[in-house]
């Protein structure tokens, strides 16, 4: 299979991992949630997982990739706050775990940048 077709099932995989990991271990995802959203943190995590878990099944389908795709690109600026409120919290943690924190941050870059090519992939292909 090319790299072009592999691109959109590797993003849903990690999509899908990312969504289970929610449900399986949600107390650190709890920590990330900004108290200025309201309801329990544990709704977010929850409410997050599930998202993930759409948008992997959106990537897979050909039918739904473009616009799973930028759904997902929306999604993970959407996120970004956490990664920051996480980077803040872990400021005071130990050096690999704050180097890990602060780490994320840029990674939404290209997590958004990926996304956007995939849509556009599955656009050429439409």
């Amino acid at each position: 299979m090319p790299r072009s077709q592999r691109s959109p099932l590797l993003l849903a995989g990690l999509m899908a991992a990312a969504g289970v990991t929610h449900f399986a271990a949600p107390r650190p995802y709890d920590t990330t949630i900004p108290k200025s959203l309201p309801g329990r943190p544990r709704t977010w995590t929850y409410a997050s997982g599930a998202l993930e878990l759409a948008l992997a099944a959106g990537l897979v389908a050909p039918r739904t990739r473009r616009v799973t795709a930028l759904a997902t690109a929306a999604f993970f600026v959407g996120v970004f706050p956490a990664n920051v409120k996480m980077a803040v919290d872990w400021r005071h943690r130990p050096t690999p775990l704050k180097a890990a924190a602060i780490g994320r941050l840029p990674l939404q870059v290209p997590l958004v940048l990926w996304a956007r090519s995939v849509a556009k992939s599955a656009e050429d292909r439409g």
